[in-house]
This record gives structure tokens, sequence and C-alpha cells, in this order.
């Protein structure tokens, strides 16, 4: 489970942003909003976190830090010279920051030991490394490695007596632009791959204005029982679907690959493709199979996050969602949410964290005030996020409408345009 994210220039944020889902002291909806650890350092963490703010101000590039970091961590081993360095995307307008080294950090609960990892790079190397853990609310110094600039090597500190295996190994074929972690775990350490396999399966990041990707959801559809539930969260959305076939069909299949100083390299491949119908019911009771092409984007877009979301809710895993509500109807969007809030419905543990410009999910009745974030940007141009509980509002604030009379920020700046 995720207790918190921070980033540190990269794109553009420059200073240090952190997300946090430890919960406050507020008691309300603790039952269903938080999950219980059982530790004292972070006793409860939330279900979810929502951020708002205007468009540009930076919240699909504190996704894209996370998915970053995910990206490194499970391929830095593998990375060319320019795919490593195409990592490093500093913040630009100012000259000091351009010239400084991106920083991810990440703490995480994971079979109720809680792992603070992190690590600082540029376009050329690895600068700094780290990894405290806590099986106890003493922290146990795994690893730390850090780059010496005039001796031009990596300095490291005594490995933990409770980090075991060929450690002094993994040290010496890890490469400057590659890290520890992934080296080890890609090595047999049976200790780091518990984080490891947090990046590659406990990790579900949806991204904004991509291309409705329905393939997680349709390689499961071929199990009855996980089918029932997709159409049980369709139909419960209100949208009447009766069923939901997928035939592989023969189909050409384009593959486009780009270098730099190449022109587009462009391949094709005969594969079998997934086809998709819905079937509808007539007005006289009988009933007919419909090509995806007659669906509306906003069933789509749902049926292509009731896999990740159903993944996520009967595996404990973190769903990373931007611009949740795009296609979606507000009523909708509150739903989906509530499921994910729901003590009804088996929850190992799921996290969802979002961006939306919905403001009418700014109801105290479906989430807390620990759980709403702003960003927006200050007169550098640089992201600022913060949390509503900066603000302390009282517990029957109108929070839709302090937030759009710009009692919180995060709104967009609008100048009158004379045409």
């Amino acid at each position: 489970m995720l207790i918190q994210f921070s980033v540190k220039n990269f794109r553009s944020i420059r200073e240090e942003q952190c997300l946090s889902f430890a919960a406050s002291s507020d008691k309300s909806h603790r039952d269903t909003h938080c999950i219980s650890t059982e530790h004292s350092a972070v006793p409860d963490l939330l279900r979810s976190a929502v951020i708002y703010g205007p468009n540009a101000c930076g919240k699909s590039n504190l996704i894209f830090a996370l998915v970053t970091m995910q990206q490194m961590v499970l391929k830095s081993t593998r990375f060319l010279e320019d795919q490593y360095s195409d990592q490093f995307t500093p913040f630009l307008l100012d000259s000091e920051s351009r010239n400084r080294p991106t920083e991810f950090e990440i703490i995480l609960l994971i079979n109720g030991i809680r792992y603070q990892y992190g690590f600082a790079y540029d376009a050329e190397r690895i600068l700094e490394e780290w990894l405290f853990v806590y099986r106890s609310n003493k922290p146990q110094k795994w690893f730390e490695r850090r780059y010496d600039k005039k001796k031009n090597r990596d300095t490291w500190a005594t490995f933990s007596t409770y980090f075991k295996g060929d450690k002094e190994v993994w040290k010496r074929t890890t490469r400057k632009q590659a890290l520890y972690l992934t080296q080890a775990s890609q090595s047999n350490s049976e200790q780091l791959l518990q984080l490891y396999n947090w990046f590659s399966q406990e990790l579900i990041v949806l991204p904004a204005h991509s291309t409705i990707n329905l393939f997680p959801t349709l390689i499961k559809l071929e199990d009855p029982n996980y089918k029932k539930l997709v159409l049980q969260l369709m139909n419960a959305a209100d949208i009447h679907i009766n069923d939901i076939k997928v035939e592989k069909k023969k189909g050409q299949q384009f593959e486009f690959r780009f270098e730099t100083g190449k022109p587009p390299d462009v391949r094709s491949m005969e594969k079998e493709l997934p086809e998709i119908q819905f079937c509808h019911s007539y007005e006289n009771g009988d009933q007919g199979w419909f090509d995806r092409k007659y669906e509306s984007f906003g069933t789509q877009r749902l049926l292509a996050y009731s896999g990740p979301l159903l993944d996520a809710l009967s595996n404990g895993r973190l769903l990373v969602v931007d611009e949740f509500d795009t296609s979606l109807h507000p009523l909708l969007t509150r739903y989906v949410i509530s499921l994910v809030h729901s003590i009804d419905i088996p929850n190992k543990g799921a996290q969802l964290w979002m961006t939306t410009h919905d403001t009418t999910l700014l109801d105290p009745d479906l989430l807390r005030r620990d759980q709403v974030w702003f960003m927006e940007k200050d007169k550098n141009q640089a992201s600022q996020l913060y949390s509503l509980t900066e603000f302390r509002p009282r517990k029957n604030e109108a929070l839709e409408r302090g937030y759009l009379l710009g009692r919180y920020g995060a709104l967009p700046y609008l100048s009158e345009f004379m045409f």
C-alpha cells in the first residue's frame, strides 16, 4: 500500500512535492475510507486521494513522475544510453534546476513492513540510491550509495546485517545508469523482490487522453465469474448490457519504431486480434449483438476501467487514473469511488489515486477532507501540491462552492479576451 510519494525537479515540478495517503486524525468515514495498518507510525491509510487543479498545472506530471520511477526500477539494467537520458526531464525554467538531479522517493507498506526507497539521477548516471526498511519504528539502512564526483565513483554505506544475499556481487555488477534495486532483484535477491514486485505487479496506471485500452479487461472475460462481475458493474451504472463476447479474428497489427536520425520504421504482422461485441435487448424482448463502434465512449471507458478496478479491488493494488471523469457522468464517477470505499465488497487494501475536474465530488459524504488535494503553478510556473486540510475547513463547509469561489486556489486565471 502507498503511504507517500515525493518528487523533486521533474518537468513542471521544481521543489519537492509530496502526496501522502496517511490518514489524519479526522474520524469521519474512518471505517469505510481508511485502511487500518496496525502500525503505530501510520495507523491508518486512505483508500483514495483526489487531486484538483487547472489544466497544465502539473497533475499529470506528478503521475508521470511515478510512472518514470516505475520504469526505471523495472528496466534500468536494460536501458541504452539514449533511453536512460530520456528519463531525465528536469524543470527547465531556471538555469539552476536544469543542472540539478531529479529525485524520487516512495514509502510503501508491503506485508506489514514499511519500505522507504528513493534515488536521484541526472542525464549521465544514478547519483544517489537508498533503502530503509522498518520492521519496527527503528529503520534498518539496507543499502545506500552516493556518487563521489571528485573520485568519479560510487561510495557505499555499510550494508545492513538484516539484508542478506550476494550484496557485494550485486554492487560490482551495478552499472552507473542502473539501480541497485533492479540489479539485485533481477539477480535473485528474495528480500528486494518484494519491493521490485510492487512496481511490476501492484501499480496500475491509466493515463489521460490515451486510446481506450480494453485489452486488460478483455483478456479476463473468458473467466465466467469475472465476466459476471464486469456485467454487474456495467449494469449497476445503468448501462444496459445483457452480455459481452470476445472473438479472436485474424488481422494486421502495425508496429512503429522511431530512432533518432532515421525515418520511422513501420512493420505489419498478422495476428489474432480480439473483437468485442455487446448484447442488447430489443423492444420486443429479443436480443441482438452490436459492434463496439455503436457503444458510447463512456460505456467503452467504463469497460476499460472495470478490468483494472476489479483487479485492484481483488488483489489490493494501487490504481492511478489521470482525468478519471473523462467521458463519465459525475454520478458514475461517484459510483466508482464508492466501490473503493464500500465495506460490502471484499477489498484487500486497494487504493485509488485520481485527478479530476469534477467539482461535484467535493462532497463530505463522499470524500474526507484529507483525501482532497490541489495543484497549481506559482509565479515561476513551478507546480505546487497541497492538501485541503491546510485550510482547516469546517466539517459542514460547502467545499465545492468554496473551491469555485477561489477559497483554496488551484483555479485557472481567466482574463478578458478581445476578438
